[in-house]
């Protein structure tokens, strides 16, 4: 069994190095089950460091340089060969905890993929009730967090990947396919609990108060529709970090 762990990176040289620490003790699970497994971080087009501390990190850097985060994990997912695919965003941090009990899900043979729920580094009331909500959207639907998803290598390629036409939301988009095609095959697509996620809620202090409910409104008024357009999108896209 090999484990192919893709990070997108876009101008992250700021905690690029700290996520790649985490995610490095938590691929230890991996090596503790017996298995193999290789880091790989696409950097998607930046104009800082990161690549040069991807590498620093003993990371398999590919380049993408067309700013999208779908076209960057599939590119990132291009270049693995391990069995299983394991996306990780590159201002999270992983535990050795949550990555033992992805080893449980794989070995139990059911599931075709998963996620997480999640958990961020920040302890004000509006981003608990925001986390909160989600965490309970994504057990309920089963739809995984981008900042953590993962699958057998097989069934996204079968399923051609993250879509190039989303700007926002390509995991959900990802989760549902996946989902249809663990339905096919008498399997499930899981969302794991026990250990969340930890990731970065900088969104909350990059962007005012305003930024964030345009968006939403934005989102109610015009549906999915705005998730394919990079310049509504800006949140992801923009370089603030």
């Amino acid at each position: 069994m090999k484990m192919s762990v893709v990070v997108p990176a876009f101008n992250e040289e700021r905690g690029l190095a700290a996520s790649l620490q985490s995610i490095r003790r938590a691929m230890t699970a991996f090596h503790a089950a017996g298995w193999a497994s290789e880091l790989i971080v696409c950097d998607n087009n930046s104009t800082d460091q990161t690549a040069a501390i991807a590498r620093e990190h003993g990371a398999v850097v590919v380049f993408e340089p067309v700013n999208q985060i779908s076209r960057a994990r599939n590119t990132g997912a291009a270049r693995a060969d391990g069995d299983w695919l394991v996306f990780v965003d590159a201002d999270s941090h992983p535990s050795r905890e949550l990555f033992a009990d992805l080893v449980e899900i794989i070995r139990e043979g059911g599931a075709i993929g998963g996620g997480s729920t999640v958990r961020v580094d920040a302890t004000d009331v509006p981003s608990t009730l925001v986390i909160g909500m989600w965490n309970t959207v994504s057990r309920l639907t089963r739809w995984a967090a981008g900042s953590f998803l993962f699958c057998e290598t097989s069934a996204f390629r079968e399923v051609r990947g993250f879509s190039l036409e989303l700007y926002a939301a390509e995991e959900v988009d990802l989760s549902r396919r996946l989902k249809r095609r663990a339905r096919r095959r008498g399997r499930t697509f899981v969302i794991l609990h026990r250990h969340p996620l930890l990731t970065s809620g900088r969104k909350k202090d990059l962007y005012t108060p305003r930024e964030h409910l345009t968006f939403m409104v934005k989102m109610m008024v015009r549906g999915g529709r705005i998730l394919r357009s990079q310049d509504e999108c800006y949140q992801w896209y923009d370089g603030r970090r």
